[in-house]
């Protein structure tokens, strides 16, 4: 019996292409001449060698020709032998490991191989300063750290600073040393008073290494009216009108507030006069006390929230007044009210947190005082709109492009 030559075990070849088109094929005419060698053996009563077991009877010199399928089968195993051996720019293909395209695509271009690795970074969002008064009251900073905690709350992650314009820290031009990158400036005011069109550009232009933009204020707004609706009602407010349309879910009742311009006591004595319903309703009132503005705006800004409540309390007469540089005060507003026939009249309270203003105006009710926002859910969603708006606005840290976002409402 001749001996077999010694053939090394074939590493299983590369899958080079996923639709196999490089997958080795067998020669049919070199099927064939095994087919009857395997006949030969088996009629002379020798076992049917295997197709890769070759004699060296049959080859004397023992140079044994490989057929089309095993000469394929050797090159692509040495060609697999010889790679895993090579390192390109300092990647080596784990072992049984399977490159798909992107892979191999990342070997040969090493910058694409760190994209798909490393993960992209988010883009940091603008930290959202809220911006108050400040009161000597030790309560109003505990009430504006409450907002911002149900701030942080509807929103997490989002970083929210705290900066004062006068008397309590941190103040906010100390804030805003601190802050790099991107800010937007909300101010928890409810008009376009002075504050805001002129302290607030100022602030940013002393602070050039921050890229700022400076939110509406408060009001007017639907979800402003809806905080002061609620404030009310906690106060024991009630009205034989009913409420109506929730303002959460009404964002056109600004629209739908200027039909009712001509009955809502907006501002001025003369707008008392209001005629009673149907229904006999019309000794029901309110006073929106407000802290007060020289600027002519911010007066409109009032009145046109004196308008939205109105429209939430279902037509009930709302009466602006304000504690200081601006007439009516609360005071006078209750006398013009009983004047003309509302014996039941309730103070809302348009201020963000307890204060002297808010303090005086509370003490000139004749009934019902409602308390200051505070953290009431709707202002906190309030503040965060503003901040979106803000984003959304075509304005910069230049004092003219801050001071139109202030009243892009």
């Amino acid at each position: 019996m001749t001996a077999s030559r010694a053939h090394q075990p074939i590493q299983a070849p590369i899958d080079l292409a996923p639709n196999d088109d490089l997958a080795p094929r067998t020669d049919p005419a070199e099927g064939g001449r095994r087919a009857a060698h395997q006949g030969r053996a088996v009629a002379d009563g020798r076992p049917a060698p295997d197709a890769r077991d070759h004699h060296d009877s049959d080859h004397p010199d023992g140079a044994v020709p490989l057929g089309t399928a095993d000469l394929a089968t050797e090159i692509t195993a040495q060609l697999s032998h010889q790679l895993s051996k090579v390192r390109l720019h300092g990647y080596r293909r784990p072992a049984g490991q399977r490159p798909d395209r992107r892979q191999a695509a990342a070997v040969r271009h090493p910058a694409l191989e760190h994209r798909m690795t490393t993960a992209p970074r988010p883009h940091p969002a603008p930290t959202l300063v809220a911006v108050a008064h400040g009161s000597r009251d030790p309560r109003a900073p505990r009430t504006i750290r409450a907002l911002l905690d149900r701030v942080r709350a509807l929103r997490p992650g989002l970083p929210v600073r705290l900066g004062h314009i006068e008397l309590n820290r941190p103040l906010l031009a100390d804030t805003l040393a601190e802050l790099r990158g991107e800010a937007v400036l909300v101010p928890l005011l409810f008009g376009r008073g002075y504050h805001v069109t002129h302290d607030l550009p100022a602030a940013l232009a002393d602070a050039p290494h921050l890229g700022g933009r400076i939110a509406a204020p408060l009001g007017p707004h639907p979800l402003l009216v809806e905080a002061l609706y609620g404030r009310l009602l906690e106060a024991g407010f009630a009205h034989e009108a009913g409420g109506g349309p929730d303002a959460r879910d009404a964002f056109d009742a600004l629209d739908a507030a200027e039909d009712l311009g001509r009955e809502v006591v907006a501002a001025g004595p003369c707008a008392v006069n209001r005629p009673q319903n149907r229904s006999g309703i019309g000794r029901t009132a309110v006073v929106l006390a407000s802290a007060g503005s020289r600027a002519p705006r911010s007066a409109e800004d009032t009145a046109r929230i004196a308008q939205l409540l109105s429209a939430r309390l279902g037509g009930v007469p709302v009466l602006p007044a304000y504690a200081s540089a601006a007439t009516p005060t609360v005071a006078e507003a209750v006398r013009l009210l009983t004047a003309r026939g509302h014996d039941r009249i309730a103070v809302a309270a348009c201020f963000t947190a307890p204060g002297r203003f808010a303090a005086q105006c509370a003490a000139d009710a004749p009934g019902t005082a409602a308390a200051p926002l505070g953290d009431h859910p709707s202002l906190a969603r309030l503040v965060l709109h503003r901040y979106d708006q803000a984003l959304l606005a075509r304005t910069a840290s230049d004092p003219e492009g801050a001071r139109a976002a202030t009243v892009a409402v």
